[in-house]
């Protein structure tokens, strides 16, 4: 058993999600390591997973090496589960290194077991698991929002004309900043994108969306109320709705102040205002989701953004609300 080192380029996709990753700065994602050994804890939690293998170091002595891994939300549609590792189990693990040097904790890709069986270890691992071929009888039921579709428009907010304060808030933007170390989840439409299983619910005068991620829930009412004049600002903001045609139309306000409201790192104000439209594809296993952003305190313009959702049938969430202790790590490089 033993390290083996190798460099690698880092392709846009990668480099994205290392943007999105809450500790990315603190692995050298440059360059790839590989070792081999026994799994010793496997720790199944969000906003991370954490797992130990022993491994033999570069001295030939026996170690306990920690790996982090992304969310299990965020894994368990690309195929990683509870189940699928345990301790005592034999396993080879790619991963980018820490900056800190041998012995430090590092930043999992993938894990291969004494199977063969790849596991994801990563928002931008692979998936290994074969799309649903099942059609949709409309807008209920669960669906996947693709990767690509939030790392799109992440990079297009951040990357587009923002004002004075969205220049200096983003430029600013410490770790010590990150909602997620708080246990607090992103809101629309970032939360819309993120690729993690959500269930849609629908009746005659509510539609709520149920995301996979710390626990979120938006509730768009249907049955012909308007925005409350001085409403109560919230975390996911107030949210009516109404069909035109087979396309339900979406419009929020009344977002609470949240340091990364609009993007990673990108604030979000009072004035923040949201309009989406949701339609069922032509062949019922995808949803056009179109999102149209406006807040003048931190965007110069409005941002108009499109992503499709999948029809996942076969997914389930995990349910699993944000551990403090794990979210907390978010601050430290240890």
């Amino acid at each position: 058993m033993g390290f083996r080192v190798m460099s690698v380029f880092a392709a846009l996709l990668i480099g994205n999600a290392a943007a999105a990753h809450h500790s990315a700065a603190m692995f050298d994602t440059s360059k790839e390591i590989t070792f081999d050994g026994v799994v010793t804890r496997y720790d199944w939690k969000n906003p991370h997973v954490y797992m130990t293998v022993r491994t033999a170091g570069p001295d030939g002595a026996e170690r306990e090496q920690e790996i982090e891994a992304g969310a299990a939300s965020v894994l368990q549609p690309l195929g990683l589960a509870k189940e699928s590792l345990h301790p005592g189990d034999r396993v080879t693990v790619h991963a980018n290194p820490s900056r800190r040097g041998e012995g430090h904790i590092v930043l999992g890709r993938e894990i291969v077991t004494a199977d063969g069986s790849v596991l994801p270890l990563f928002i931008a691992s692979r998936s290994i698991k074969a799309p649903s071929a099942e059609r949709a009888k409309g807008l209920a039921g669960t669906w996947l929002a693709p990767r690509d579709g939030f790392f799109a428009f992440t990079s297009s907010v951040r990357g587009g004309p923002l004002t004075e304060a969205g220049k200096k808030a983003l430029a600013d933007f410490d770790v010590s900043d990150a909602t997620h170390a708080r246990c607090i989840p992103v809101t629309a439409p970032t939360l819309m994108l993120y690729p993690v299983v959500r269930t849609i619910e629908v009746d005659d005068d509510t539609i709520v969306f149920n995301v996979d991620w710390m626990s979120s829930k938006r509730a768009v009412y249907m049955d012909g109320r308007g925005h409350p004049e001085n409403g109560q600002r919230t975390l996911h903001g107030h949210s009516i709705g109404h069909w035109e045609g087979n396309t339900l139309v979406i419009d929020t306000v009344d977002f609470a102040d949240h340091r990364e409201g609009n993007a990673l790192g990108l604030p979000s104000g009072p004035r923040k205002h949201l309009v989406e439209r949701l339609s069922l594809t032509q062949d019922a296993r995808h949803i056009n989701y179109k999102v149209a952003l406006e807040d003048p305190d931190y965007l110069e313009k409005p941002v108009e953004f499109y992503s499709q959702w999948e029809y996942r049938p076969d997914l389930a969430p995990t349910n699993l609300e944000c551990d403090p202790g794990v979210a907390k790590r978010y601050l430290t490089d240890e």
